[in-house]
């Protein structure tokens, strides 16, 4: 469910037509996330009048691509598979423009630890954490290690992935026992764990775009989930309520779309980028995450945040005119 208590408009840009490639799929955890952005995207771009051509990423895909020679790429691979770099230092080769951020900006975010350190520098606060590879539970003994690690930050904590998307392995631990399960859920899709200092509030997302004119921020978009908003929650209708913009006041709207377009600016991010935020009672916006490859479904809140008055056609179509990164 969707409520909009306000509208924002974007300006019109080029209508000519495009013919732009469009990445998706691969072999991630994130891979039918990915393939739903990719054809929603592809969707709107057609009814735009650009030639669009989706590739699932496989060994054909740099082929495809020198084929139909496009005037832009689109990566929409979500996860480590697209967002840590190494796609982008392939199209960088070939040179072709693409819609992204650079693969220097995504491999310091795409590595959450990296992302928190190099925010942090930046002056944006971010909740204490310990970042563990699997291999130390085993060196140094499981139960003495979580100990350790519940004696430092206190409990409760959120455990993560340290890279990866779409909550996917992402626990709230509030006591030994599920703190031991969320590590063996986390572990399940990396090999090193974070695990963060639990901060209680208001879930605000915040997406950045730029098309050519310097980063801006979106509306915020505030997220309220029965639960824990998991990979269930982010993309099945109904179990999560979205209110864009966020239910705050002015003075804290303006906060959170600063801390945003700060994060985004401090990790050198190009076209698109979606940070999470906790807004504790105090006000303070705590950062917890970032993603290069803001998903594009339905359900995803990039999109909620464009189209509060209608405005994601025009911004679809000024990402694909205005690729930031040109080798």
């Amino acid at each position: 469910m969707t409520k909009t208590t306000e509208s924002t408009k974007l300006v019109p840009v080029d209508d000519e037509p495009l013919r732009v490639a469009i990445l998706a799929g691969g072999l991630s955890h994130e891979r039918d996330v990915s393939l739903r952005s990719g054809h929603r995207v592809a969707s709107v771009l057609k009814h735009l009048g650009h030639t669009v051509l989706i590739l699932d990423v496989d060994a054909r895909t740099i082929g495809s691509l020198k084929a139909f020679a496009p005037d832009a790429v689109w990566p929409l691979l979500h996860g480590r598979h697209g967002e840590d770099g190494g796609l982008q230092n392939v199209l960088i080769a070939l040179d072709m423009p693409y819609v992204g951020t650079h693969s220097d900006g995504c491999q310091r975010a795409s590595f959450k630890s990296t992302a928190k350190a190099t925010v942090r520098a930046g002056g944006v606060v971010t909740p204490d954490s310990v970042t563990l590879p699997k291999s130390y539970f085993s060196q140094l003994g499981a139960q003495e290690t979580l100990g350790v690690v519940a004696s430092h930050l206190g409990l409760p904590v959120v455990v993560k992935p340290n890279q990866g998307g779409s909550g996917l392995g992402v626990s709230l631990a509030h006591n030994a026992d599920e703190l031991r399960n969320a590590m063996v859920a986390c572990f399940a899709y990396d090999e090193r764990a974070l695990i963060e200092r639990y901060v209680p509030g208001t879930e605000v997302a915040v997406s950045v775009v730029d098309t050519g004119n310097g980063p801006r921020a979106l509306p915020p978009v505030e997220v309220v989930s029965e639960g824990q908003y998991d990979f269930d929650a982010r993309y099945n209708p109904g179990r999560s309520e979205y209110f864009v913009p966020a239910r705050l006041d002015s003075e804290l709207l303006t906060r959170v779309q600063n801390t945003a377009v700060v994060v985004h600016r401090t990790l050198g991010l190009g076209n698109t980028s979606r940070t999470d935020l906790i807004l504790d009672e105090a006000g303070t916006p705590w950062f917890i995450d970032v993603n290069v490859v803001p998903g594009m479904t339905e359900t995803s809140l990039l999109p909620l945040a464009a189209n509060v008055d209608g405005s994601l056609p025009e911004l679809y179509n000024a990402l694909a005119h205005h690729p930031l990164v040109r080798p």
